[in-house]
């Protein structure tokens, strides 16, 4: 069995019929998009606890809901790494309460807060990172959105 040598926490994160996404931007490089979400530290009880604390630090935001939906493999030196995909829906966001490291340090580019219609269509045109999760999402839209919409009831 290969080791998990790195964990992250990532949000298919819905408010209303959007999805909430973070723009990138670095020097030299195309813009891009990525899921709100990060690393899973040492000190958080669980990867979904880590995903409400990725959720504050980057948005100021809290969540009504998150349900497991997803997970990606990468190959990394040492073993693998796992992102735990959730699908979210936003509960509030307050972007003057953010805290993350990245927001501080310019040299890492620019994080802004973007916000896209949540269909297949707007996901496809996007340069969204990780490839499978653009993939994965496009594929699912309906079935995310009733995860998200409906609990989750035994029987």
């Amino acid at each position: 069995m290969t080791d998990i040598i790195k964990r992250n926490a990532r949000a298919i994160l819905l408010d209303g019929n959007e999805l909430v996404l973070i723009k990138r931007t670095k020097p030299g490089r195309d813009p891009y998009w990525v899921s709100v979400g990060g690393g899973v530290e040492a000190d958080d009880a669980s990867v979904e606890a880590a995903l409400h604390r990725e959720v504050f630090e980057e948005l100021g935001g809290k969540l009504e809901r998150a349900e497991l939906v997803h997970l990606i493999t990468d190959e990394l030196e040492g073993g693998i790494g796992v992102q735990h995909i959730f699908a979210a829906r936003l509960e509030s966001m307050d972007l003057a309460a953010r805290t993350g490291s990245e927001f501080t340090k310019p040299e890492r580019g620019g994080y802004e807060v973007a916000r896209v219609p949540f269909t297949a269509e707007a996901v496809r045109d996007l340069n969204l990172m990780p490839p499978e999760l653009a993939q994965f999402i496009a594929a699912n839209t309906d079935a995310i959105a009733s995860v998200v919409d409906t609990p989750f009831r035994e029987g």
